[in-house]
């Protein structure tokens, strides 16, 4: 009499993307698409937010204004250079596949811990920005024009609302993520948990069924 072969149980559809997941290389750049979506707009955004605001202060430059005008306007301009060079930066990468590391292509890749720092920086500086013309429009109040000093007033206060929504943006996002992964590993627990608790109850059952044929 042949012995029939264990019947095998179905593997679960979650583990199953993430085994797919994890032997194609190519999507680990975009196994989040909304965090990705999300982090890639605010990006283009803040580029062409400080691109404008820099190239409207350079061409508006004048003799009398032409140092904080000039100085903040090109560091608005180097800034939206930096946050495109790091989207070029992580698009060159993706494509040529030069990357084998998880952690490296979590950290560089759209949502990644290289987005967060970037915009970190950008909101620093454009605070700081802020605050120093937000200063100077006080300092200067007896020495310069009324108009430029409202104008340096008016930019600095802009300025500060800026970087204080861009932290305020990078808070929220930072406690959405860990809520996220807390969320997640506390259903991994109690998964886990419950079906410990199920398999040893069947393996209690079986235990009294085999015992209780013994008795008979």
């Amino acid at each position: 009499m042949e012995e029939t072969p264990p019947t095998r149980t179905p593997p679960h559809q979650g583990r199953t993307e993430d085994d797919i997941i994890e032997e194609h290389m190519e999507l680990w750049w975009s196994r989040d698409p909304v965090k990705s979506l999300v982090c890639y707009t605010v990006a283009v955004l803040l580029i062409i937010i400080c691109g404008i605001g820099g190239i409207v202060l350079l061409s508006t430059t004048t003799s009398r204004s032409g140092e904080w005008r000039l100085a903040v306007g090109s560091t608005l301009c180097l800034l939206a250079l930096l946050v495109l060079l790091k989207q070029l930066l992580s698009s060159a990468i993706q494509d040529m596949h030069c990357l084998h590391s998880r952690e490296r292509i979590d950290m560089l890749k759209s949502g990644g811990l290289s987005d967060t720092v970037v915009l970190l920086i950008s909101a620093f500086v454009i605070l700081i920005c802020g605050v120093v013309l937000y200063i100077l429009s006080f300092s200067r109040e007896q020495s310069g024009p009324t108009t430029i000093l409202i104008t340096m007033h008016s930019v600095g206060i802009t300025l500060i609302v800026c970087g204080a929504f861009i932290f305020l943006g990078l808070l929220i996002y930072a406690l959405v993520i860990f809520y996220k992964s807390w969320a997640t590993t506390r259903n991994f627990h109690f998964r886990s948990i419950n079906v410990f608790s199920v398999s040893g109850q069947l393996s209690g059952s079986r235990n009294a069924t085999s015992s209780m044929a013994n008795l008979i």
